[in-house]
């Protein structure tokens, strides 16, 4: 590729520019009367691109370097180089040529800002990471105890410095497995590691504290261990899962082949939807709501966290689909469904008999009568905005009790003292009735025949399930 023209252009408009400059000088000189005056006998720019002025009484003068060097030609399908020693140097579009760097001053170019926030935003994501092992013990065809493991990934959730402890996350099919010898199929050898702490045998025994197999989430817990006191680890910084739209980066960090902590990276392809698949134990049918990536997933990376450009987690990797017909369709539970059930876990399992979460439920079946994306053109974001009618009310329910009927538009949803929170999202209230506990009072403000009212219970016993 030759020299753009705009950078020629943009040489000849710069050096006579500064001709002009130096002609308006000497001109003001002359016009102050001196009957020596002193004017330009010729310019010329030499080989280091610097512009040489030569006066009429013969001597010379250099300007310094006004013409950088021609920024090199992008490469196609990825982005262009950097203009060498110019002062901007374009980059090429994904996917098409780049352009030619542009002349300029001569000073070098700064890295492409993109490939900095990665690097950050995995720097930071990567301190949050840890290698996850479970080992197991099952009953081989001959009688004897036949020994064997399993590897993903999980990521620190809560970390007490001082004390040299922390909750780690995880998905429940990490940790389970349904010929273990154990009495709930839970590992009783588990070992989770730090980053780069792998091949130095530094593992941390980590205790189950309890999960869900219908969420596919689990919580460990580190004690009393050096290696937590130190300055790498850092609990993960959570983003808002409902506030991520669909091209956002999509960083995985997790431990794919069990060999140690890695990161790939790629995009979100959508925000929220359902899946079907068989669970851990391998006979239940469940439904998960994942989003879904482009991020290269593989075995290991199960657990491991999904990241934003900023370095926060928006989700807990979990499934991808397998097929020789697709490629890098792969899914993570979305952070805010990842955080009302770890609480839930924390709350009722930590310390306690409990292993399981406990969720409140309304007896009510919701579905969607309306979908339709919404462009804001503030943040020049595309959104899906829902609207979530009550499709059926079980007999006994606290929905019956509070009065709610079929064909009601739910509208908005708040927990106890909890702000009411707008439901544009058939998940929403779903995933915020994982944070109701016993004795918690629920508010769903609807419109029913176009008048808008508000109905209020409170959850007892009776109204708590283990899920």
């Amino acid at each position: 590729m030759h020299k753009c023209k705009a950078a020629d252009a943009a040489r000849l408009i710069l050096i006579c520019l500064l001709l002009g400059a130096i002609l308006l000088l000497v001109g003001c000189n002359a016009l102050a009367g001196s009957e020596d005056a002193v004017g330009i006998a010729d310019t010329a720019i030499n080989a280091e691109g610097e512009l040489i002025v030569t006066y009429t009484d013969g001597t010379e003068k250099n300007l310094g370097r006004v013409v950088g060097e021609d920024g090199e030609d992008g490469k196609d399908g990825i982005d262009g180089a950097n203009g060498k020693k110019g002062e901007k140097g374009d980059k090429g579009d994904p996917g098409a040529d780049g352009k030619d760097g542009e002349d300029g001053a001569g000073s070098d170019i700064i890295i492409n800002s993109t490939e900095e926030s990665v690097v950050a935003a995995v720097s930071k994501g990567i301190r949050s990471a840890v290698s996850i092992f479970a080992g197991f013990n099952k009953e081989s065809i001959y009688g004897t105890v036949e020994a064997y493991s399993s590897a993903g990934a999980g990521i620190i959730y809560e970390l007490d410095r001082d004390e040299g402890s922390a909750f780690i996350v995880t998905n429940y099919h990490v940790v389970y497995d349904k010929d273990s010898i154990t009495a709930t199929g839970i590992s009783d050898n588990i070992s989770v590691y730090l980053y780069g702490s792998e091949l130095s045998g530094k593992g941390m025994s980590a205790t189950y504290v309890g999960g869900s197999m219908y969420y596919d989430l689990a919580v460990l817990y580190v004690s009393e261990c050096e290696l937590l006191k130190g300055e790498f680890p850092r609990e993960a910084e959570i983003a808002d899962s409902e506030l991520v739209s669909v091209g956002e980066r999509a960083i995985a960090i997790g431990n794919p082949d069990a060999a140690g902590i890695s990161a790939t990276c790629g995009i979100v392809s959508v925000t929220s939807e359902n899946i079907e698949m068989t669970a851990a134990d391998e006979s239940t049918s469940v439904t998960f709501r994942v989003m879904r990536v482009d991020t290269p997933i593989n075995p290991g990376n199960s657990g491991g966290g999904l990241f934003n450009s900023d370095g926060n987690l928006i989700g807990i990797v979990n499934a991808k689909t397998i097929d020789t017909t697709i490629d890098n369709i792969g899914y993570a539970i979305p952070s805010r469904t990842v955080i009302g059930a770890v609480e839930n876990i924390i709350d009722n399992c930590y310390n306690k008999e409990c292993t399981t979460l406990q969720r409140c439920l309304l007896g009510v079946t919701v579905t969607v009568a309306d979908s339709e994306a919404v462009y804001d053109a503030d943040t020049a974001n595309v959104s899906i905005c829902q609207t979530t009618t009550v499709y059926s009310v079980s007999e006994g329910s606290l929905g019956e009790a509070m009065g709610l009927r079929a064909g009601d538009v739910i509208i908005s949803y708040k927990i106890t003292d909890g702000e009411a929170c707008p439901l544009t999202r058939q998940h929403q209230m779903i995933d915020a009735l994982l944070g109701a506990r016993v004795g918690d009072a629920v508010t769903l403000t609807v419109i029913r025949d176009g008048v808008e009212m508000s109905f209020t219970g409170v959850f007892e016993n009776g109204h708590v399930t283990s899920y």
